[in-house]
């Protein structure tokens, strides 16, 4: 359903509510005063900008799945767990602690979902995105001895589930089937 077509008209235009009410609250924010005066002239100037230059309406393709979430809330805090330990460990050893570059390929074509992927190893100590391609992410991975190039395939391919599956829409999570 679009949300778009419910907000009223103001002279022939759609003016979006909930934009009006932000762009009031961030008026009377940046005048510093809560008072009717400049609630008043929060309404009036985000009524105006809102009516002289109207958003496009964009879908920013993520919907939140509660129970899927909470899953990958619960591997997102165990692999910051293990991977903050595995980096401590290496840094309180001596030496040249072992690190790799590899290249893991994504099942999701959403733009979305792969910055949402991004984000997850890059907040993820020990690991990090170095490059981002269409289906591909370059990754410098630390503190993990040997040859893992599966298996840092198959932490992030598991990771893009949990994520899809707690963010993803319909087509997204049928991609990934």
């Amino acid at each position: 359903m679009n949300r778009y077509r419910l907000a009223p008209r103001l002279l022939g235009r759609r003016v979006p509510l909930p934009l009006v009410a932000w762009l009031t609250l961030v008026w009377v924010t940046l005048w510093g005063e809560l008072s009717p005066g400049n609630v008043l002239g929060g309404l009036a100037a985000g009524l105006v900008v809102t009516w002289l230059l109207p958003l496009p309406i964009l879908d920013p393709g993520v919907r939140v799945h509660p129970v899927a979430l909470a899953r990958f809330l619960l591997h997102f805090s165990w692999d910051m767990v293990t991977s903050t330990a595995r980096v401590v460990f290496w840094v309180a050893h001596p030496g040249q602690p072992p690190a790799q570059i590899v290249r893991v390929g994504l099942r999701t074509s959403s733009e979305s979902m792969t910055v949402l992927v991004m984000i997850a190893l890059s907040t993820v100590p020990g690991s990090l995105v170095l490059e981002a391609y269409p289906r591909e992410l370059v990754l410098h991975v630390l503190g993990r001895p040997g040859d893992v190039t599966e298996a840092v395939r198959a932490d992030v391919a598991g990771l893009e589930s949990r994520i899809v599956a707690a963010f993803g829409t319909r087509h997204d999570r049928e991609e990934l089937r």
